[in-house]
């Protein structure tokens, strides 16, 4: 028997070699004398594609008819000759209503402003408005004490001498407007009855016309300011550039006349 006894503890046995995952590998790869520089040229050259790539389809972005067909790019322009065509029809037929309504404007615009002319003229004529122009003021003055020397036969006299002179606008002491229907006549007082107001010397008559002209028609042989002075009153004329008269007549609704056809 031998004297050797075994042992308890047997002898361990060798460790497998570790095998290398994908990432060990491909960092040995980079590790490994020349590869590294082979790899960093490949990224590299990854990234300037990708960049390429980018810059291509960037561009073809901005000029995205650039690759189309030549029958594409036909029918493209003709349709924008299309729109073009349509939107300078549609502009000119706006331009076209602008210059109707414009027209229509100033159309109506001058029948109005022809419209008022008339009104103002027949209102002067009427005396139902006030009037300012060019023409005379004659003062008389009766120097018979207040006797009425001059009286309605001499005013009168005077009112058909400008009237017709021309004179378009008449009145008499500030206060009363001769028109067509006027009526004079004496009061028997030494006043003058004008249209229902008595007026009294000195009469100063305002008349708005040619002031030459009317100064001219009452002085003459056995005129106006000749049967004046035959009574012993006095006259004094004076042309003046502005004439203002204020008073106006209150208009009448004609009893029988109407208007008659025209034309």
């Amino acid at each position: 028997m031998s004297d050797q006894t075994p042992d308890d503890h047997p002898a361990p046995r060798p460790t497998p070699p570790v095998q290398a995952d994908g990432r060990d590998r491909l960092r040995a790869a980079f590790t490994k004398p020349g590869v590294r520089g082979q790899a960093i040229v490949a990224v590299l050259l990854a990234v300037l594609g990708f960049a390429a790539v980018t810059q291509v389809k960037a561009n073809d972005k901005d000029d995205q008819y650039l690759g189309a067909r030549q029958g594409d790019l036909v029918q493209y322009i003709n349709n924008l000759s299309l729109a073009s065509q349509r939107t300078e029809a549609e502009i000119a037929k706006l331009q076209r209503t602008r210059d109707a309504l414009r027209s229509d404007t100033a159309s109506r615009r001058t029948a109005v402003e022809r419209a008022q002319q008339q009104a103002d003229t027949l209102g002067i004529l009427a005396g139902t408005v006030p009037a300012v122009g060019e023409g005379i003021r004659v003062t008389v003055t009766d120097d018979a004490g207040g006797s009425g020397a001059v009286g309605a036969d001499q005013l009168l006299n005077g009112l058909e001498e400008l009237r017709d002179a021309g004179a378009e606008v008449i009145e008499i002491n500030d206060k009363v407007r001769v028109v067509a229907q006027t009526s004079v006549r004496d009061t028997g007082d030494g006043g003058v009855m004008v249209d229902g107001t008595v007026v009294r010397a000195p009469f100063v008559i305002d008349a708005i016309g040619d002031s030459h002209t009317l100064a001219d028609a009452l002085d003459f042989s056995g005129g106006f300011l000749s049967s004046v002075r035959d009574l012993g009153g006095k006259a004094d004329v004076r042309q003046l550039d502005d004439v203002r008269v204020a008073s106006v007549v209150e208009p009448k609704a004609a009893r029988y006349a109407q208007p008659g056809p025209t034309g």
